[in-house]
């Protein structure tokens, strides 16, 4: 698994504007692998796989659950349930969760950050 950045891609909240082929584009930047939109920034982000979602590596997200009212997790090119510990976890931070296929989860987290709403979203790649 890819390692975590330090300094997010950029540091400010962006819409996704496209994804497949393993990355993502958005604010004229391109991005190979997962990402992680929180409201600090656009960060790399090391899960490959729905398999490979835990609280570790949403360790940023929990950090930051005073700014975030939502999390959509996308989860790939499939539907995927998260552990029902993991979203146990993240309703103690008050954060909602979402679990849907990657495509869906941009699609909604474009709409909600239009809406200036506390969103944050954990995206797998898509190929």
């Amino acid at each position: 698994m890819p390692e975590r950045s330090d300094t997010p891609h950029l540091p400010q909240i962006a819409p996704i504007d496209a994804y497949g082929n393993g990355g993502f584009r958005f604010a004229e930047m391109s991005h190979r692998g997962s990402l992680l939109c929180l409201p600090d920034g656009i960060w790399a982000w090391p899960p490959a796989q729905p398999q490979d979602i835990d609280e570790a590596s949403l360790a940023q997200v929990f950090a930051q659950a005073g700014l975030i009212d939502n999390l959509l997790v996308g989860t790939g090119a499939a539907m995927f349930v998260l552990p029902a510990p993991l979203r146990a976890r993240l309703r103690e931070a008050g954060i909602g969760c979402e679990a849907l296929p990657t495509g869906a989860a941009i699609r909604t987290y474009n709409v909600m950050i239009g809406e200036r709403r506390r969103v944050a979203a954990a995206l797998i790649a898509v190929s």
